[in-house]
Order: C-alpha cells, then sequence, then structure tokens
C-alpha cells in the first residue's frame, strides 16, 4: 500500500502542484516569521550589548520623584570618578532636538530625534562619538551632528543649522560631523551633540545630569564597583544598575517586543494554513473520486478499510513533507525580506546575521505535514467507506439523502447558536465576559456557515441563472456545474469567503473608527488650529505666550495635563475655552472655568458618583489638598478629556509648565496667510506642528489607513491560497469532465464556448464566496460595536460602500483570472481523445 500511495503522487504530480503550492505558503509564513523575529530578537540584543559595552555600573535619580527632574548633581559625579574600582564616570542628558533641512522642514522620525551632550575624556574625546568630519562643539552656539543626517540634509562643518531642542528653535553651527551605530538613528532618527553646559539648558537639565555611567578598573567585577558605589554615596540619592543587569533588561524587552510581533504574524499564517485546509481537502476529495473504481479494486483483493485510509493519508503525508521543506526553504527568503521591508519602512531593525533557529526547521516540518494529513484525512475515511461492488458501478458515488439532511440540519444548529451568542453579547447582558461571548459566538456561526455552504450554494448561485442566460449555452451549463458537486463548490468559495470576511470585518469596524475619532475630534474644536510638538515631548508655555502677542488670533488656550488621585487633570485658560472648544454635555453646562469650578467627562463623573453641583476632594501633584465643585459633566474624546480646571488653578501645584497642545482661534479663520504667519511668529521651528481642522482629520485617518494597509498586506497570502484553490478546483473538474468536454465540443459547441463555460463557472463559485465572506464580514463588524463603543461613545456603524463594491469586484476579477489556465486547458482538450477518457 505504501508503494501505491507514492505511485499515485508521482503519478498526480500536476494535479498535486496548488496543494503544495498553498501549504508550501503558508509554512513559508511560519517559517519566515520566525527567523524574521528570531533575527531581530539576537540583533536588538547584541547591539544592547555593544551600546553598554562601556558600562559597568549605571545611576539614575530615584523612581518616584514626580516630574523626572535630574536629581544627579556634578558633586554626585564626581563623587562616582572616585569610588575605588571606578576608572571613570560619564555623566548623561538628552531630550528631544528636532533638527530642520534646508527648506526648514523636520529631518528624519520625530520619535527618533534626539540631542544629548559630548562628554570627553582625559583625551578631550568621547569614544562613544567619534568623529569623522571637524571638532567636537565647545560653547552655547555650536554642535556636532550624526552623519546620516548631515549627509541626508546636505550639511557640513561650519554651516548655521537650525534645530529645536525640547521647544524654542535656535540656530547653531555646525562644528563637526561623528558616526554612531545608535538604534534611534537608525530608526530614522538624528542626534544632535553639545557641550554638556548648552545640553543642560537647552534640555531642561541645568546643573544636573540623567543617568550616570561608570566604567570600572581593569580586575573590578561589575558587582563590586555597584557596592562600592552604593556605600560610597548618599542613601537615596541614586538607583545602582550593572551593565549586565541594563543589558539583560533590554534584552527582554526586546525579546517580549519580538514575541508580540510574532504572536501578530503567526495568527495571519494560521489564517493561510487555514484557508489552505480547504484546497487540500477539495485535492484529495477530486482524486479520491477519480479513483473510486482502483480502491474498490484493491478492497476487492483484500485491502481493508484502514489500509485504503493509510494510503490516502500517506500520499498526503508525502505531499506535506515535500511542501513542507520547501516551505521552510522559501520561508528564509521571506525571514530576510520581512526585515529588508520593515527596515525601509521603519528603520528600527539593527544590523545583524540572518538567524535560522531550530524551531523555524521543526515547526515548519510539522505544521506543513500535519496540516496536509488533517485535511486529507476526510477523504481518505469517506473513501474506505464505500462498498467495493458499488464503487465498481459507479466513479461518482453521490452523498445520501441520510448524510446531507445531517450536514445541513448540524450547520443549522450551529449558524443560530452562533447568532443567537453573537447577539446576547451585543446586547449588553454578557458584562466582562463581551469579548469571550462575541468571539465564540463568531466561532460557532464560522462552523455553521461552513457546514451549510452546500445548502446555500443552490439558491444563491441560482440568482445568477437571469444574467447567466444571457451567454447562451455557455451560461447554462456553467450554472449547472457550479451546483453539480455542491460539496465541491462549498470548499472551494469557503477559502475566498474566510479571507473576504476578515477582510471587511476589519474595514467595516476600521472605517467606524476613522469616523469616529474624526467626529470627536472636528467636532469638539472650534479653534481654527492645533499647535502641538511633533516629537514625543511636551510644549513650552512660552508658545502660548507669544500666540496671545499677535493680531491674527482671538483666542488661545493651551491644554496642559496632570495627575491628581489618579484621575486626569486638563488645565485650560478658562476665559477662551469655550471659544476654541465645543463639548457635548450629557449634564449640566460649561458654565465658567475659574477657581475650584471644574467640568467632569462622563467616565470619570461615573466612577466617582459625580453630578452637577457635586464637590469633591483632589490631591494634587504638590501633595496639596483642595475641594473642586462640578459644574457640567460631558463626552470625553482622544483631544479632550479627564477634569476640566482652569489653568491659573493648576499651575501652582506643577513644579514645571507643560502644555500637550494649544488650541487657537485666529480672525480670519484657517486662511495660507493665517497659518504662514503662526509659523513664522513660531521662528519657523522644525519640530512644532501647526495644524488646522483639515490636517487633524487626515493625519488620524492616515493612521487608520496605515494600520488597514498592513493588514491588508498580511491577509493577502490567505486570498492568493483561496485564488490557487479556485484555480486547482477547475483544473481537476476539467480534467474529470474530459469526456463530457469532448462530447459537447463534437455536438457543436466551439472553442471560444468551452472557455466561456469554465470562466463564467469559476466566476459564479467566486462571487458566491464573495458575498458570503461580505456578508459575514458586515455582520461581525456590526457585532465589534459594543466592544468599541464602551471607550469611544460616538462609534457608530459606518458601512463603506465604495470598499465593499471593490471587494466584490476584486472577487469577481479573482474568478475571472483564476479560470485562464484551466479555461484554456479546457478549450485545447482533444474533442476524440476527451470522448474515449475513462
Amino acid at each position: 500500500m505504501f508503494k501505491t500511495a507514492l505511485r499515485n503522487v508521482l503519478a498526480h504530480k500536476a494535479r498535486l502542484l496548488m496543494t503544495v503550492l498553498a501549504v508550501m505558503l503558508g509554512v513559508a509564513f511560519v517559517s519566515g516569521t520566525l527567523v524574521f523575529t528570531e533575527t531581530v530578537s539576537q540583533a536588538s540584543q547584541a547591539q544592547s550589548r555593544q551600546d553598554l559595552r562601556d558600562v559597568d555600573v549605571a545611576l539614575h535619580a530615584p523612581s518616584g520623584n514626580g516630574s523626572g527632574a535630574p536629581v544627579i548633581d556634578q558633586k554626585l559625579l564626581d563623587k562616582s570618578a572616585r569610588v575605588p574600582g571606578a576608572a571613570s564616570a560619564t555623566g548623561l542628558i538628552s531630550g528631544f532636538t528636532g533638527i530642520a533641512d534646508k527648506n526648514g522642514a523636520l529631518i528624519g522620525n520625530p520619535n527618533s530625534s534626539n540631542g544629548g551632550n559630548y562628554f570627553p575624556g582625559a583625551d578631550g574625546k568621547d569614544a562613544r562619538y567619534p568623529m569623522r568630519d571637524g571638532a567636537a562643539p565647545h560653547g552655547p552656539h555650536e554642535f556636532a551632528l550624526d552623519a546620516g543626517t548631515a549627509d541626508k540634509a546636505g550639511y557640513k562643518v561650519g554651516d548655521t543649522v537650525r534645530l529645536s531642542a525640547n521647544g524654542p528653535v535656535h540656530e547653531q553651527k555646525l562644528t563637526g560631523i561623528f558616526t554612531t551605530d545608535d538604534g534611534g538613528v537608525a530608526a530614522g532618527g538624528s542626534i544632535a551633540l553639545f557641550d554638556t553646559p548648552t545640553a543642560q539648558k537647552l534640555l531642561g537639565a541645568p546643573g544636573g545630569f540623567q543617568q550616570i555611567r561608570i566604567k570600572a578598573d581593569p580586575g573590578t567585577s561589575q558587582t563590586a564597583l555597584k557596592s562600592a558605589v552604593e556605600s560610597a554615596l548618599p542613601k537615596g540619592s541614586v538607583e545602582a544598575t550593572t551593565g549586565k543587569q541594563l543589558a539583560d533588561d533590554l534584552g527582554k524587552m526586546n525579546a517580549k517586543r519580538a514575541s508580540d510581533m510574532q504572536t501578530y504574524l503567526l495568527v495571519f499564517a494560521g489564517i493561510a494554513l487555514f484557508v489552505g485546509i480547504f484546497l487540500i481537502a477539495n485535492t484529495f476529495t477530486m482524486l479520491v473520486a477519480q479513483r473510486t473504481r482502483e480502491l474498490a479494486l484493491l478492497r476487492a483483493v483484500g485491502a481493508s478499510r484502514r489500509q485504503v485510509t493509510r494510503s490516502v493519508l500517506t500520499e498526503a503525508f508525502v505531499v506535506g513533507a515535500i511542501a513542507s521543506v520547501v516551505g521552510f526553504a522559501a520561508g528564509i527568503g521571506v525571514g530576510a525580506g520581512l526585515r529588508a521591508l520593515m527596515g525601509s519602512m521603519s528603520g528600527n531593525v539593527p544590523e545583524g546575521p540572518l538567524v535560522v533557529p531550530m524551531s523555524a526547521v521543526l515547526t515548519s516540518l510539522l505544521v506543513g505535514t500535519l496540516v496536509t494529513v488533517l485535511a486529507a484525512w476526510l477523504p481518505g475515511r469517506r473513501a474506505s467507506k464505500i462498498p467495493p461492488i458499488a464503487a465498481m458501478n459507479s466513479v461518482h458515488a453521490t452523498a445520501t439523502t441520510k448524510s446531507l439532511v445531517l450536514r445541513n440540519t448540524i450547520g443549522a444548529l450551529f449558524a443560530g447558536a452562533g447568532v443567537a451568542v453573537v447577539l446576547y453579547g451585543t446586547g449588553g447582558s454578557a458584562g466582562k465576559n463581551v469579548n469571550l461571548v462575541l468571539a465564540g459566538g463568531a466561532t460557532l456561526l464560522m462552523i455553521g456557515v461552513f457546514v451549510l455552504t452546500p445548502l446555500l450554494s443552490r439558491p444563491l448561485i441560482a440568482l445568477a441563472a437571469p444574467v447567466l442566460r444571457v451567454f447562451g449555452v455557455a451560461g447554462t451549463l456553467a450554472r449547472q456545474n457550479s451546483v453539480r458537486n455542491p460539496r465541491r463548490t462549498a470548499a472551494t468559495a469557503s477559502a475566498l469567503m474566510v479571507g473576504l470576511t476578515l477582510i471587511t470585518g476589519l474595514t467595516v469596524v476600521a472605517t467606524s473608527v476613522q469616523t469616529a475619532i474624526e467626529k470627536q475630534a472636528v467636532a469638539s474644536l472650534k479653534s481654527d488650529y492645533v499647535v502641538s510638538m511633533a516629537g514625543p515631548v511636551p510644549l513650552s508655555p512660552d508658545v502660548a505666550k507669544k500666540l496671545r502677542t499677535l493680531d491674527e488670533v482671538t483666542a488661545v488656550s493651551p491644554l496642559r495635563q496632570s495627575f491628581a488621585d489618579h484621575t486626569m487633570l486638563t488645565g485650560v485658560t478658562g476665559k477662551d475655552f469655550d471659544k476654541v472648544a465645543r463639548l457635548d454635555f450629557t449634564q449640566g453646562s460649561l458654565g465658567t472655568i475659574q477657581g475650584n469650578q471644574v467640568v467632569v467627562d462622563s467616565k470619570t463623573a461615573e466612577e466617582k458618583g459625580l453630578h452637577p453641583g457635586s464637590r469633591f476632594p483632589v490631591t494634587f501633584a504638590d501633595g496639596k489638598k483642595s475641594t473642586l465643585t462640578v459644574s457640567g459633566v460631558y463626552e470625553g474624546n482622544d483631544l479632550i478629556n479627564g477634569v476640566i480646571l482652569d489653568n491659573a488653578t493648576l499651575a501652582p501645584h506643577e513644579k514645571t509648565a507643560d502644555d500637550s497642545r494649544v488650541l487657537v482661534k485666529t480672525k480670519d479663520g484657517a486662511t495660507d496667510a493665517t497659518k504662514d504667519a503662526l509659523i513664522t511668529a513660531l521662528g519657523k521651528n522644525p519640530a512644532l506642528s501647526v495644524a488646522d481642522k483639515q490636517e487633524v482629520t487626515e493625519a488620524i485617518a492616515g493612521m487608520v489607513s496605515l494600520m488597514l494597509n498592513m493588514l491588508y498586506a498580511l491577509l493577502a497570502m490567505a486570498v492568493i491560497v483561496a485564488v490557487l484553490g479556485v484555480i486547482n478546483t477547475l483544473a481537476m473538474s476539467v480534467f474529470e469532465r474530459s469526456q463530457e468536454i469532448g462530447m459537447l465540443r463534437a455536438i457543436g459547441l466551439d472553442r471560444p464556448g468551452i472557455k466561456r463555460m469554465v470562466r463564467l463557472e469559476s466566476l459564479v463559485i467566486s462571487l458566491f464566496g464573495g458575498v458570503l465572506g461580505i456578508g459575514l464580514g458586515v455582520f461581525f463588524g456590526w457585532a465589534a460595536g459594543p466592544l468599541i463603543s464602551s471607550d469611544m461613545p460616538t462609534y457608530a456603524l459606518v458601512l463603506p460602500w465604495g470598499r465593499l463594491g471593490l471587494f466584490f469586484a476584486a472577487a469577481a476579477l479573482i474568478g475571472v483570472l483564476a479560470a485562464l489556465w484551466p479555461a484554456r486547458r479546457a478549450a485545447r482538450l482533444n474533442m476524440l481523445t476527451a470522448i474515449k477518457a475513462e
């Protein structure tokens, strides 16, 4: 039986090709994911060790110091350098620093654009930053720049460059260009270096340091040096960590990121493999059907049912093993491609050799083989159950009425239970378990639809009959062929249905979320402009002060955020706030925000049991207590939320006055001239963003679209496998119907008619899968509403009709493209040879 199985594999190489491709693609995705994440993880760890190679002990301010302002002063640095066993001590300062190009625009990724201090050793050089050109910066008007950024902008030593260090814009002379392997620069950012006094002033650390790094004398261990430092320095003044511990912590953090990314990518690889199951099951079902007489003869000469099943599974094992090996090899290339792609998109991928872990080898071989064998088990079991005499008398053993009734009953029960569970979850009765309830309901519904697909195929495909009649005999034959074997049609359409369900559901949810966010952000703004920092740092209060002096500006309100008793406080300019913001009040009104009069968002009001007229105590960041009075309750959003109070009330309790953004109302509204005036007044600062409502909306839409496009790219693998399934089913169906096609040719159907018949059959099957997928996707998108609306009150279902139409058109295109080769093959059959075919 084993030899028979091998001969069958060799005899059906062409018909098994699509199965091999489907499994290979899924395995390549799995293998590539494991190779990519392991490569990134090991490269990140190696980079962490490289960055900390000269650090034996690091000192930083004790945790829980509130504002995070440096508390390590020069005296502690000097004491650290004199600790027994210490060879040298370096004081570090860092902060956001944006560099402008020659057109005034920010260079590179704002989240990785940093500034720091050049800290020379005894030789007058900072070993971290070797100078390629020029010299180190000295004095308040000089700085050095990393080589990548300098080359990108076309800067050279001696140029005057505009930059923004933690807010204000400055013009500095470029005295040096240095090389670095810093990960931030690799991520598309930049590094600007100043001498230490200048860095302390520009980066908000006058006279202090954020961290001290100590290098040990030869022969002194990191642990011994840490103990000596802790003994020599005042208790509680700093926290000490060994360089090894720092590297280990960074390694764990990078490993966690890689693990999260791996899980995310493997989910989509699993979807592709799941779709491949339909293709594999279809292939082996058709192969078994074509060999029914052969299998019956084996039974007649003594083969048992188990032997017949094992022969089919052996074929599947060989096919799965071959596909897994090829998929693993292709996965190494996928891993290298993913690293290159991620590097080009974000730059945040460290350099290092490609790593092929043993887990990738074992997982690839195991997953591919198991998926193929499991998918082939049901066709093999079904083949073994056909009585030999019945099989010899009929090549096509049709399903019994009993089996179809049982299948439809089970499918209806699953689908009904799934719909009921989903409706229960959306009704709000599931409480905290709503996620699990909806996931369970969606799973039951999908299973039910899979089982019912053969039943659904007849009425849905029948709807296309009027259109197909337009194509004459070819159209009529195409409709009859598509419903001739409902199980086969169902399996082919189901593969496409899975991909379109996920794509449609994600699109519906993303479009609805995008609309809700835009509604929140834009509807809550009366201001013409929102001013914010491009990087991850707060605005300087000088921005709001400067804007108030402009003739074009009629109202300004900075938004300043703080926490009190774990409650978000949002400070505003009370007298101007109603001119720049529009809040949706559920209780009370805005009133006058001044003194202890505040308004709270509905979430905070619900948590604290507040309503208009309520008084509640707060403990500010400086430890002082007060009592606030509520005048209204509003619906919060991503732009404005928490307890809103006057900045005059909040500011005395804050060590630093940092704004998250500034809302600006102008005389003439949002015009190009007004915007240019604001940008010019703010010094053409490359780190500042001045955005009108339209630009705020576009930024939100851009983020959602980027996320959605990434998901589309990951789901494309599942759609490709589904296309292979359609091609494979049609190709094998053409082979199976060779005699029939020959007869059609003989009685007058020409080659174009044969091609048209196969193409229309493919089109009908693909559209059937498209209708099911889009319908389920819309339903699941609607069902996700309660999960999202609990955190986003403005969320409402929005159907993107344009994209849904594109998905339906894509399903049709898939059907047309998938039929090209099978249709051509069918049309080229020799009619006399085909008529004689068994």
